[in-house]
């Protein structure tokens, strides 16, 4: 894959997420940040984006955007204001999980998640104190929150998701299934064919949207990528 390819991947697919939604993250503020928290555990969900998006949208319209607004608009209110974004399948459980991770930011770190941040040791104990808040906190979501910080954030370097090593394995960029390795290949790639003005973070959501929206669903022909995706060249 050349850097053309790269270019062209980028523009298409690497907008982020937390600059859709509206949340500035490179103000490293402590508000913004828990809003892109919240976002992530929503996304953490096998939903789709547009659903997610929506109701990271009805949080906001209705103010709950901080630990204590989440608490204190209760069990109820949240399967509501899930229910009136669409999200409706995972409304209960999401509710739970929720209401235990504010609960534990609140106790453990102030509310704060920078504080997290700035108490671990590395990347590998910043990701187990996130995961430590409470089930609604896996691999997947924790991926997609730090994923979006790695540029502000020295400890924050998760490793790729599986949908990010099934683009990036599609087009030749990683021969490596193991998300550590694939990290290095991955960085090492855009070491080399890096876009001006985009970031690491930008080839990496790239990757993501083609895998979750294309090579999963095995979308070949619809893909603008399709002169370098190995599957194709194979088939």
């Amino acid at each position: 894959m050349d850097r053309e390819a790269t270019n062209l991947l980028v523009e298409k697919f690497g907008r982020k997420y937390s600059d859709i939604l509206g949340i500035d993250l490179k103000t490293r503020d402590d508000g913004e940040v828990f809003k892109w928290f919240l976002a992530s555990v929503l996304f953490g969900a096998p939903i789709n984006e547009t659903s997610v998006m929506r109701t990271y949208k009805c949080f906001e319209s209705h103010e709950v955007l901080a630990p204590e607004k989440i608490l204190e608009t209760g069990w109820d209110g949240l399967v509501k204001i899930l229910d009136e974004g669409g999200y409706a399948r995972y409304d209960f459980k999401t509710s739970d999980k929720l209401l235990e991770v504010m609960g534990n930011l609140l106790a453990k770190y102030e509310g704060s998640l920078s504080l997290i941040h700035e108490r671990a040791s590395d990347s590998y104990d910043l990701e187990k104190r996130l995961r430590d808040l409470g089930k609604g906190v896996g691999d997947v979501t924790v991926s997609i929150f730090l994923r979006e910080l790695r540029d502000l954030w020295k400890k924050a370097d998760s490793k790729p998701t599986s949908l990010v090593i099934l683009a990036a394995k599609n087009l030749g960029i990683v021969r490596e299934e193991s998300p550590e390795k694939a990290l290095g290949e991955l960085k090492e790639f855009w070491r080399k064919n890096g876009v001006a003005g985009k970031t690491f973070v930008n080839f990496e959501t790239a990757l993501l949207r083609l895998g979750k929206n294309l090579c999963r669903k095995k979308k070949c022909g619809e893909c603008v990528l399709e002169r370098c995706c190995l599957v194709i060249a194979s088939g």
